[in-house]
């Protein structure tokens, strides 16, 4: 059966996951959705430069459902709240979405009520919706979680991501407070701008796969300083300045730490890796040398998860619901 996709949101990440979709054998994109002036009324084929698609981007989110799509790839923001509206009518449209949004990988902790709301429109139209990604979505919560199956008992998890900023796009190393004095890092931190948004979310994810009730949750967020000048294609950061930022969330029962979630990103960061530590039995200790690349994994897991949302049980669904997400040739 082939897959009638609707590509919404055509960003870095959205052009990633419309070029992957547009090389699976098993979907074929039936309509193109973005507010960017810039790209809307062009060919989508020229947008991912390659030859014409025969799809022209749209605007208009009626037209692109009259194309009638069976799912969506939708990647257009971070915030819940703010694209609450784009899954009210695609779900009530009668199509699945795998959203990049990473409130969107586990609301049920965090934004109880919006989670609820979903929940029941999803099933009520008989459409399953998925939040996924990279980080939320796979390296800090559905790898340890199945990376926990062949333990008989375990007693603590511990995550560590680390990535080398100077590498990702301008807009990650701005998100991260690159090039900021400490005190504007600190403001900006105060105010919701600077952070990376879904650690709660794995941390929530992990819990509640593995039946743990948290009684207490930690969470920081530290600069990483710059020791000397470093220099990247989108900006110059001096000795001093932020470099980018440390994360950490921890979950506790019975004061005991049961999850630490320790996510670093930084320009020059040193060692970066997914490191997985499970202390079980038996006891495991994971380690992807240089760390998973986020934007490529990003797009590839929502490509990847289209099959499977397919087939899933309608309503909200987390990575830890829905079937196994793999690669398909």
């Amino acid at each position: 059966m082939t897959i009638r996709v609707l590509c919404y949101g055509l960003g870095s990440i959205g052009l990633g996951i419309a070029r992957l979709a547009a090389q699976r054998a098993d979907l074929q994109i039936a309509a193109a959705l973005d507010v960017d002036p810039v790209k809307t009324g062009r060919d989508l084929g020229d947008l991912l430069g390659g030859p014409p698609a025969d799809i022209i981007v749209t605007n208009d989110v009626a037209a692109a459902l009259s194309c009638q799509p069976d799912i969506a790839l939708h990647a257009t923001g971070s915030s819940l709240s703010q694209i609450l509206p784009e899954l009210e009518v695609l779900i009530s449209a009668g199509i699945r979405v795998v959203s990049t949004c990473e409130e969107l990988a586990y609301p049920w902790a965090t934004q109880p009520q919006v989670a609820v709301h979903l929940d029941r429109l999803a099933r009520s139209y008989g459409v399953t919706i998925l939040g996924t990604g990279i980080n939320p979505g796979y390296a800090m919560d559905a790898l340890p979680l199945m990376l926990s199956a062949p333990c008989a008992t375990v007693r603590t998890v511990h995550v560590t991501r680390v990535v080398d900023a100077a590498r990702r796009r301008e807009q990650l190393q701005h998100k991260i407070g690159a090039g900021l004095t400490p005190e504007a890092f600190a403001a900006r931190v105060k105010a919701g701008v600077v952070r990376h948004v879904g650690l709660h979310e794995s941390l929530y994810m992990l819990a509640g796969a593995f039946g743990w009730q948290l009684e207490h949750v930690d969470y920081r967020v530290e600069p990483v300083i710059a020791q000397k000048s470093i220099e990247t294609v989108y900006m110059q950061v001096a000795a001093g300045q932020v470099a980018g930022i440390r994360q950490i969330v921890s979950g506790r029962i019975y004061s005991k730490e049961v999850l630490r979630l320790e996510l670093q990103i930084y320009l020059g960061a040193t060692n970066p890796r997914d490191e997985i530590v499970i202390d079980g039995n038996p006891p495991l200790h994971v380690t992807i040398e240089g760390g998973i690349p986020g934007d490529i994994s990003t797009a590839a897991l929502v490509v990847n998860a289209a099959p499977t949302v397919m087939r899933a049980t309608p309503g909200l669904a987390t990575m830890s619901d829905v079937g196994m997400v793999h690669w398909r040739g």
